[in-house]
């Protein structure tokens, strides 16, 4: 009876372990869609920088077929927007979209850099592409990365070379109310 339910179950299997991690991971993240996350730092506040003591917010807030957008807001701002975009060959791009109330971007935008492998089903790696290094010189060291399980979904910036490391984390159990529009999007 063992062998016939192993002959049932290994199709099934294959099946399973055609997906590559990267697609994994992008199919944990369009769980999420329509769904909104409150957060925490983790690493690297610091009074002063613009994110400790306000209310971090991510808000899965689009996700097409190879593009998925995450607005995080941080208190009443709404310039950020994470980008995770899927390439044909299933690698991830990640970068990140600033833009004024007026929803024009920032002058600094869409930096970010590509994973260079799969990765992992829960965790991926994007090191500072070349517009980023010609966008922010200091910055070509960046690595990103982000992590999501069952519970959680972090986002960390590691500028190698340096003591620069900020990590913040959401609940993924605990929903929040969705919020409004991110700069620059319409409702």
């Amino acid at each position: 009876m063992k062998k016939i339910l192993l002959l049932i179950l290994l199709p099934f299997q294959l099946i399973a372990q055609e997906k590559s991690n990267s697609e994994l991971f992008w199919n944990k993240l369009q769980t999420h869609c329509g769904k909104a996350f409150e957060g925490e730092i983790i690493e690297g506040g610091k009074e002063g920088d613009g994110f400790t003591g306000k209310k971090l917010v991510m808000y899965v807030r689009s996700c097409k077929e190879n593009m998925i957008r995450i607005p995080f807001f941080v208190g009443d701002d709404k310039s950020r927007t994470w980008v995770f975009t899927m390439s044909t060959d299933k690698l991830i791009k990640l970068k990140h979209d600033h833009r004024h109330k007026d929803g024009l971007e920032d002058q600094i935008t869409q930096y970010g850099g590509s994973n260079p492998n799969m990765g992992l089903p829960n965790i991926q790696f994007f090191p500072a592409d070349k517009h980023t290094a010609n966008l922010i010189p200091y910055a070509s060291n960046n690595v990103w990365w982000v992590t999501i399980d069952e519970t959680s979904f972090a986002y960390n910036l590691r500028r190698i070379g340096t003591d620069r490391f900020f990590s913040v984390k959401f609940d993924l159990t605990k929903e929040v109310e969705t919020p409004s529009a991110p700069w620059g999007s319409k409702n």
